[in-house]
């Protein structure tokens, strides 16, 4: 019999996967994994976890029979892929689940902004309705800005059609029958910016593109521009964003993410972190964030869909069920193969 632990569920969560993985042995755990947690899972076979679960080689170490991880998530940042690889444990995600649900929320964040939809708000709870400095702007014939034309992108990039925007992209790869078909321009990097009037990033996080917005790039934005993320807090310098702000150079920011995230959902994670200093002192330039009307923030709900929540579950499952099958599917990572016992 299988041994599965699952970390960070829902009640909902634990109801199906109950139902769907029936007669296997499983532990459910509301919290994040971490080396505390990783002590009641230590005999699992597969681990199940979403983004605030850090799976270092220490809590990996933790667990012997260990030989899969299926994260709930389409990022896998937040797993050590070489300890994985060096350990033979196959690591699978969530490639799609909530494609149209990520472009839909980077709209609304979209809108809060371009037509003052926030700041009108906290007016007129507070009982002003005055309508100075509320005056928007259309988005048809704007120009939007996409980094990362994956598959959330593509579906930005459909909605802003719609809208009756034009679009200009950049991404690594270019697909030129799909800019084609929905009538965008590919550009580079640095011509994006200056042209764009909102820029929206959906690039993966990894080393390359740490910071991906900094200074140098932020400068090189278009007078005003709004700057949306909803893809990984790490690919904007905050630093570097707060001093757009100050400038002038961005009219407003709009943020499902944002830098040491991770350490919000597990404050007593902080103190345990090296440079715990350094980390309290980012955490508290986010608050200066939160106290501007240009920029708003949401709590990394961009994905939380009741339809892109079932959907994650059901390929968390046949994520499990392939691999229990001798098939692995999504897998993201090169594990080292096994070696058969000595007879």
């Amino acid at each position: 019999m299988t041994n599965i632990a699952f970390f960070e569920v829902e009640k909902w969560e634990r109801d199906y996967l109950a139902g769907a993985l029936k007669g296997q042995q499983m532990q459910f755990f509301e919290d994040v994994l971490n080396k505390r947690m990783v002590k009641k899972a230590k005999d699992a076979h597969i681990l199940s976890v979403f983004i605030h679960s850090q799976v270092t080689e220490d809590v990996i170490a933790e667990m012997p029979d260990l030989e899969m991880i299926a994260t709930r998530s389409t990022g896998f940042d937040h797993i050590d892929l070489e300890a994985c690889n060096r350990r033979g444990i196959v690591v699978s995600n969530v490639p799609r689940y909530g494609e149209n649900t990520v472009a839909e929320h980077t709209f609304g964040l979209i809108l809060s902004l371009s037509r003052n939809i926030h700041k009108a708000y906290l007016r007129t709870i507070a009982g002003n309705f005055s309508l100075e400095g509320l005056q928007g702007f259309d988005l048809k014939g704007k120009t939007l800005g996409v980094i990362g034309v994956g598959s959330i992108g593509m579906h930005v990039i459909r909605i802003a059609k719609g809208f009756g925007m034009d679009v200009l992209a950049f991404d690594p790869r270019p697909n030129r029958l799909i800019s084609e078909v929905l009538d965008f321009e590919y550009v580079p990097l640095e011509d994006l910016l200056r042209r764009s009037d909102i820029v929206s990033l959906h690039a993966p996080y990894m080393a390359q593109t740490h910071h991906l917005m900094n200074r140098d790039r932020l400068s090189m934005m278009k007078h005003g521009a709004l700057l949306i993320n909803t893809a990984r807090g790490g690919l904007i310098d905050t630093d570097a964003l707060i001093w757009a702000l100050d400038e002038g150079i961005l009219g407003g920011a709009g943020l499902d993410v944002i830098e040491g995230e991770e350490l919000i959902k597990e404050e007593t994670a902080l103190l345990a972190t090296p440079a715990a200093e350094d980390k309290l002192r980012m955490l508290l330039r986010q608050h200066v964030l939160l106290r501007r009307e240009n920029v708003v923030v949401t709590p990394h709900v961009a994905f939380y869909s009741r339809e892109a929540m079932h959907r994650i579950v059901e390929t968390t499952v046949a994520n499990i069920n392939a691999f229990r099958d001798g098939h692995p599917q999504n897998v993201v990572n090169a594990p080292k193969p096994k070696m058969p016992a000595v007879a």
